[in-house]
């Protein structure tokens, strides 16, 4: 009889993503937030035929762009989050510094250059078209 720490576990493994200018690895500190196209030439950019990548634009408004997204990682070594675009081929990733034109790509994420003065309270509570906003602002008796 096999005891249970003898099996096979699969477990999910770190990803190894690692910093471009230090070589140390990044620990992500947001979720993924997922690319789509909108254009032709986006999909032209990623290898697709122009003929095709006209076609699925126009029966479609948005392509979502698998194995690529935005997310924000710290570097132990720079003490810094940054922003980067994560492509995924097979079992490896590929990063580089997220650029300006990614951010009207990506779904659900907040702009990082937005005003300071703004909170992430009132950026959520703007962006909320339902009533669970009120629960917030609920009174204590």
């Amino acid at each position: 009889m096999q005891r249970r720490c003898d099996r096979n576990r699969n477990r999910s493994k770190r990803r190894a993503i690692y910093c471009p200018i230090h070589g140390c690895y990044l620990d992500s500190v947001s979720p993924k937030y997922p690319l789509f196209a909108e254009r032709p030439r986006q999909l032209q950019q990623r290898g697709i035929p122009r003929r095709e990548a006209l076609m699925l634009v126009a029966a479609k408004t948005a392509i979502p762009l698998g194995g690529e997204w935005l997310e924000a990682f710290w570097c132990q070594h720079c003490q810094e989050k940054k922003w980067y675009h994560v492509r995924k081929h097979k079992s490896s990733y590929e990063i580089s510094v997220a650029p300006i034109e990614l951010w009207q790509q990506a779904t659900g994420v907040l702009h990082p250059h937005m005003s300071p003065a703004i909170s992430e309270f009132t950026i959520r509570h703007s962006r909320m078209t339902n009533n669970k906003s009120l629960k917030d602002f609920r009174v204590i008796t």
